[in-house]
């Protein structure tokens, strides 16, 4: 799919349809894979319904569209029901996962992207990549799920990294 029709697919997607964070542990966690999961998850599958979550009201805690979001409860919901993919819930647990790190040139859409909205180099805040330098997320009490621009200046300052959950055979490709 080009391009323009992708991002044209994602916005459309995206009409109809302060994290949680803890100290990291000292370990890093690993991704789990229900393998009850009947489905081969992709990208696209994460984010037709990240993308379909926009618009829901932030609530800090929060994990489901009835409750509401914070930024690693839109995360965590989203790769289970999307992907069958149990990850951490905080920020600072989803910072330390056992997956590849990005750089920011190579991010694909999927991918998870980290901020220090609090400043310095701690992990606070979180959000789904969804290409074309946009991202989904959970930003703010009083807020709603939303998509946002990697190149706006405020998320340029805070971003820290990128981590990919989704191998490379479940990754979106753009022809």
């Amino acid at each position: 799919m080009a391009c323009p029709a992708r991002l044209s697919l994602i916005l459309i997607a995206a009409l109809l349809g302060a994290c949680a964070s803890s100290p990291p542990p000292s370990a890093p966690q690993p991704v789990f894979v229900d393998p009850t999961a009947q489905f081969s998850p992709s990208s696209d599958d994460v984010l037709f319904r990240a993308l379909g979550l926009v618009g829901t009201p932030y609530r800090y805690g929060g994990n489901t569209p009835d409750s509401g979001f914070d930024c690693s409860g839109l995360i965590g919901f989203v790769y289970r029901d999307a992907a069958g993919i149990k990850l951490p819930r905080s920020t600072g647990e989803l910072v330390n996962l056992r997956a590849p790190s990005v750089s920011r040139a190579a991010l694909q859409p999927g991918d998870l992207l980290f901020f220090a909205t609090s400043g310095g180099r701690t992990v606070s805040h979180a959000g789904i990549y969804v290409g074309e330098g946009r991202f989904v997320h959970a930003p703010s009490s009083g807020g709603t799920v939303r998509l946002d621009k990697l190149a706006d200046a405020y998320w340029q300052r805070s971003y820290l990294s990128a981590k990919r959950v989704l191998d490379g055979d479940h990754l979106a490709r753009n022809p």
